[in-house]
């Protein structure tokens, strides 16, 4: 593929979201720089940051740059001043959902892999953890997070539903991958119970069809939530609804030891949302102890997003390196840590010159913070 000029929305949010993200957008341009490619950043605020700015998690002004976008790249948005008053009107994740539905993301895709020389960080034991490598896709924009809410005096509900077509879409994707793959793709239901479940169930027999070298099973909620504790590796690709997926992504993100390891994409017809699938952790603002490496590989998801699949996997060879050299903050390397910007600048700096050309990590701590 020739060089590219691509616009990209950032979204930092709050904690450590402007910290990890400046990290992503560093190797982001170490990317450009060696490869040729044009990538224009437009900053923009969402999340409590905005709320305290604008009274609107998610001004009008955002949501604009983020339609002009070829594609958003997001920190983390939260904040313990909404997150501890359930009273609260205005909300930093109203933003958030109002953003994917407004986007049309119907897609979040969570690759979930157990590095080999961080497996000591994970709480299974190696026999069980080792080799886990697995895609999970949850539908995002139906189902009950956004069916008909409601309350009386003594009661509340929650609507559930699902069209063919939303789980059509989803579907899709999920085959496709699967195809790329090592072939297998597991659905997570819950039909022997529930109407929305069987629909699912029947929606991707039928998609099935279509690929044939793709082998179909199906697991139901509960079990699958057992089954990623008890035989991760089992897995491939994960199908599954919107509140399962929710809960079951955040169960297999522990796997690797540490959230801030795993990056996401939310993808849509039009465009493409990319994160790291941690929190804000606002006790963290600042110390420059924030790891950046999921919003590093958000950054290579997006890169996959525009077709640059060698400007991608030079990016994860990157942050292998770092791991298999422990250049790492200190959640995983407490013997040794480095500062956020640390890990992000060595990241880059392999990007652009090679892993060969790397100082000796006795270096890094002088210099090395100032070379993108």
């Amino acid at each position: 593929m020739g060089i590219l000029t691509k616009h990209i929305a950032v979204l930092p949010g709050d904690g450590i979201g402007p910290e990890v993200c400046n990290e992503a957008v560093k190797v982001l341009k170490a990317i450009s720089e060696r490869f040729g490619h044009q990538f224009e950043f437009n900053t923009k605020l969402m999340g409590a940051c905005a709320i305290d700015a604008t009274g609107d998690p998610l001004p009008e002004d955002t949501l604009d740059a983020c339609f002009d976008a070829d594609a958003v790249l997001m920190g983390a948005i939260g904040d313990p001043k909404y997150d501890n008053n359930p009273g609260a009107k205005v909300r930093p994740e109203q933003g958030l959902l109002r953003l994917r539905k407004s986007l049309g993301l119907f897609a979040n895709i969570r690759p979930v892999t157990a590095y080999d020389a961080l497996l000591e960080h994970s709480p299974l034991k190696r026999d069980r953890v080792e080799g886990a490598d697995m895609l999970i896709f949850r539908e995002l924009t139906g189902g009950i997070y956004f069916g008909e809410k409601g309350r009386t005096e003594d009661s509340a509900y929650d609507h559930c539903t699902y069209s063919r077509e939303e789980i059509e879409r989803v579907a899709h994707l999920a085959f496709q991958a699967a195809s790329a793959r090592t072939g297998k793709l597991t659905l997570v239901d819950k039909a022997n119970v529930l109407e929305t479940s069987r629909l699912w169930r029947e929606v991707v027999q039928e998609v099935a069809k279509g690929y044939e070298q793709v082998k179909v099973d199906y697991l139901f909620v509960d079990n699958a939530a057992m089954q990623l504790i008890l035989n991760p590796k089992q897995f491939d690709v994960m199908l599954t609804e919107n509140m399962f997926g929710d809960i079951l992504s955040d169960e297999a993100s522990v796997l690797a030891g540490s959230l801030g390891l795993l990056p996401s994409a939310s993808v849509g017809e039009r465009t493409a949302l990319f994160e790291p699938i941690h929190g804000s952790y606002p006790q963290a603002k600042g110390k420059g102890i924030a790891n950046p490496i999921a919003s590093i590989l958000s950054a290579a998801m997006l890169l996959e997003h525009f077709g640059l699949q060698q400007e991608a996997s030079v990016v994860k060879d990157a942050v292998q390196n770092a791991i298999d050299h422990q250049i790492l903050t200190p959640e995983l390397n407490k013997e040794s840590s480095y500062t956020t910007e640390q890990v992000g600048s060595y990241i880059a700096y392999c990007v652009l010159e090679g892993a060969e050309a790397l100082p000796h990590k006795s270096n890094i701590e002088v210099g090395l913070s100032t070379i993108i």
